[in-house]
């Protein structure tokens, strides 16, 4: 029987068209070099948050964990540091994460998870988004995405521009947007294996791969140490 879907990193418009319209499938950017993402957004943490061993970790950072294993695969080693939220009342450990992944071939990746953003809803302006960016050796795209601005939609962006480009960028646009969008594909892909006897196009077996990044970057973070990823894919 098909697994379970994690999350919508394959039907967020930017991301996997980031991968799959061409940009990494068929090398236009090159080996990859450096994939970061920086977020600085206040979530709406839910009852069922308080009292877990883990806050942003498991809500927040494995969307992002899930997405560099989308466009890397798995790391060898994880680095990480954490600290509480000052704005979230309830205790927790994680709150602000900050990570990097280190891969065999040499590419790095590593998030800003920033679930402070400064006292943006205490009377302070407000800069609010989050914003991502992939280096490879031949080109480089970068993006937003939306979510942060939501109850209103704000669709996604993707730039991106290699050496063939002579300077120029291009810039696709479309309506779609995180909130409903990519849960919609997300579920939509989770019937058609359902309908057609066969694994969703991210499976419950690969999602435990990110289970596992979760679980290293925590262990990273709240024990002060670097860790190998095989330590937790088992």
């Amino acid at each position: 029987m098909p697994g379970f879907e994690l999350n919508g990193r394959a039907h967020l418009p930017s991301w996997p068209a980031h991968r799959d319209v061409g940009m990494l499938e068929r090398g236009v950017l090159g080996e990859p070099v450096l994939a970061t993402i920086d977020m600085r957004a206040i979530p709406h943490w839910m009852p069922w948050a308080r009292d877990g061993r883990s806050l942003s970790t498991f809500i927040m950072s494995i969307h992002h964990l899930d997405t560099f294993r989308y466009w890397l695969g798995d790391p060898v080693r994880v680095l990480g540091s954490t600290r509480p939220d000052p704005r979230t009342t309830f205790a927790h450990a994680d709150g602000i994460n900050l990570y990097i992944l280190e891969y065999a071939s040499g590419a790095r990746a590593s998030s800003w998870d920033d679930v402070w953003s400064g006292p943006a809803r205490e009377g302070a302006g407000a800069d609010i988004g989050i914003r991502w960016r992939f280096e490879g050796t031949d080109g480089l795209a970068q993006g937003t995405i939306g979510w942060p601005g939501w109850p209103r939609r704000v669709p996604s962006t993707l730039d991106y521009t290699s050496r063939g480009d002579d300077g120029a960028w291009h810039r696709p646009r479309w309506p779609e947007a995180w909130f409903p969008d990519a849960f919609a594909g997300t579920m939509a892909g989770l019937l058609c294996a359902l309908e057609a006897g066969a694994e969703p196009d991210m499976s419950g077996r690969d999602n435990l791969g990110t289970i596992a990044l979760c679980e290293a970057v925590l262990t990273a973070g709240t024990e002060h140490r670097m860790v190998r990823f095989d330590e937790f894919r088992t």
